[in-house]
């Protein structure tokens, strides 16, 4: 424990960053390294695990007020989530939630230290900060939800996603906010569009200053301990926060809209050394930027068509086609991201999530939500999963991609919690930060059996350079644990899935195939009508207790014990 609240708060551990923050005396720890919950997939991978997993839970009290601190430790594992710290952080928020549902009032405080999602578990890791998301939505009706970015790592990734939905976020000029690290844009994009070795201009982009600055983060707080828990007084003394910065939709979409892509364009100097080394390469991006792209078609738009039967597509962009229809006598509002070959954004020409599909899909949720309010029967909202990631580019990190993704979250989130029946089909693939944004909020999973619907963080490049694994070790040791393999199959066996369907032409669906969809959405939504509005259902499936997700379901039991 430091003596002094001058001493630096990012200079500290994971532990004792959420000691210091409580009154003296008063931290209890809960699954503590004693506990011996270990991430059962690690070792089997010649990885040590921790015996915290890497997450530390605290309850205590901050100004005489009842809280939970979860701390994030950024040196194991890079801060990354996987099954058991995803579910110490989901179980802990979700106690919190019970806790103030009954009147008991305790605040919640995340300090983000992660890089997001563990690849060595990758889609435990997604299935996980899918929940902490559900669990942050819910929270916020009743207490602020406090995020604190210290540093040194930041927050990236699905947990970023998480960050853009806390009611407040604090951080230091230290921290770091963005979706995509540098190093991933630029195994993904190319050094042309980030140069992970500039860090000028990595810290003018996503950099503490700069997201308090444009207003993706509400406080920079000074590196001590002192001001920290000053900037915490200060957030739970105003209380809850009415419109949390990713429900002002409209207000986005309008600056969205405002900017130039045009004018945010690269230093010159890079432009320089590219037409350098390969100028072929800068030519055809030039070209894209005029909007000259090849046009591209997607089984996402095939089947919305299909669905949809002919119903008008409102959709505000080329990119988000939404369209009511009727299936027996159930209104359903279906949504689908495709590709868009005249985008001005060119790294979301290709079907990929970014800034115009995470708020427009907001708006078209939000919009049923509030066309519905007063009816008896809410209308179910279909998201139609055809996305292959989230748009890796500066113009996505400067402008706050991060927060356009939690955007979809929160509204699919708040649309099941006001009762909507919200299902996802997936019939292509299922990947990173877009399934997150576009599809894993959702009260059931639908997906076809087909070697083309794929799930997964990353692309397996990507996947490789980071864990420092060749593409046959990292094929290797998902043979050992599911979670890290890309097949639909791989990832039923987590216990997530609704419904696996077979037999069905995934890339040219016929009639036939609108009729079968139909009836399996159908049965979805009497499922949930009867069901919770939350995710816990994924935790009570057959394939989740038979061993998919049971150190999930442990850690939550535990935690519950201690609590």
């Amino acid at each position: 424990m430091l003596d002094t609240l001058k001493s630096s708060f990012v200079e500290c551990g994971g532990r004792e960053r959420a000691q210091v923050l409580l009154d003296k005396g008063t931290f209890r720890e809960l699954l503590g390294p004693f506990e011996g919950l270990e991430s059962p997939h690690l070792e089997t991978q010649g990885i040590v695990p921790q015996s915290d997993d890497g997450v530390i839970i605290g309850k205590g009290m901050v100004n005489g007020q009842s809280t939970v601190v979860i701390s994030i430790e950024g040196s194991f594992q890079g801060g990354g989530i996987g099954e058991v710290s995803g579910a110490k952080i989901a179980g802990a928020l979700e106690m919190a939630l019970e806790n103030n549902k009954m009147g008991n009032t305790i605040y919640p405080i995340l300090i983000l230290d992660t890089g997001g999602v563990r690849l060595q578990e990758a889609n435990y890791g997604l299935l996980s900060i899918a929940e902490i998301g559900a669990a942050i939505v819910a929270l916020r009706e009743y207490v602020p939800v406090i995020g604190i970015i210290p540093g040194k790592i930041g927050a990236f990734g699905g947990m970023s996603i998480n960050a853009g939905l806390c009611s407040t976020l604090i951080i230091t000029r230290e921290g770091r906010l963005g979706l995509n690290g540098p190093e991933v844009i630029e195994q993904e994009a190319g050094i042309q569009e980030f140069d992970s070795a500039d860090r000028q201009r990595i810290w003018n982009t996503i950099g503490g200053r700069q997201r308090v600055a444009a207003g993706f983060a509400d406080i920079e707080a000074e590196d001590n301990i002192s001001s920290l828990r000053e900037a915490i007084f200060t957030v739970i003394k105003q209380g809850t926060v009415e419109k949390p910065r990713s429900s002002q939709v409209d207000r986005y979409l309008s600056f969205i809209g405002s900017v130039n892509t045009s004018q945010v364009l690269y230093p010159q100097k890079v432009q320089d050394l590219w037409a350098e080394s390969d100028p072929d390469s800068l030519n055809q991006y030039k070209k894209a930027a005029d909007h000259t792209a090849v046009k591209m078609k997607s089984r996402g738009h095939r089947w919305f068509n299909l669905l949809t039967a002919g119903s008008k597509n409102i959709g505000g962009v080329p990119s988000v086609l939404c369209s009511d229809s009727i299936i027996g006598s159930k209104p359903i509002r279906f949504l689908a991201v495709v590709p868009d070959e005249s985008s001005r954004f060119p790294r979301a020409r290709s079907g990929e999530f970014g800034l115009e599909q995470g708020w427009m899909i907001a708006k078209h949720v939000r919009d049923a939500i509030e066309e519905d309010k007063n009816k008896e029967e809410k209308r179910a909202i279909v998201a139609i999963v055809d996305v292959p990631s989230q748009a890796y580019g500066y113009r996505e990190e400067l402008l706050g991609i991060h927060q356009a993704c939690a955007a979809a979250v929160d509204a699919y989130a708040t649309a099941r919690l006001a009762g909507h029946p919200v299902i996802s089909f997936i019939p292509g693939k299922a990947i990173s930060g877009a399934f997150l944004a576009h599809g894993l909020q959702a009260s059931r999973l639908i997906a076809l059996d087909d070697e083309g619907v794929n799930v997964h963080v990353m692309s397996k490049q990507s996947a490789a350079r980071i864990t420092q694994r060749t593409i046959e070790e990292l094929e290797e040791a998902a043979k050992q644990v599911p979670s890290m393999a890309y097949d639909i199959r791989s990832f039923e066996k987590l216990g997530a899935l609704h419904e696996l369907i077979s037999n069905v032409n995934a890339e040219e669906p016929a009639e036939a195939a609108r009729d079968l969809i139909y009836r399996s959405i159908n049965t979805a939504i009497e499922d949930i009508q009867s069901s919770p509005r939350d995710l816990s259902n994924r935790l009570n499936s057959v394939n989740a207790i038979k061993g998919g997700r049971s150190a999930s379901i442990l850690v939550r039991k535990k935690l519950a014990e201690q609590w």
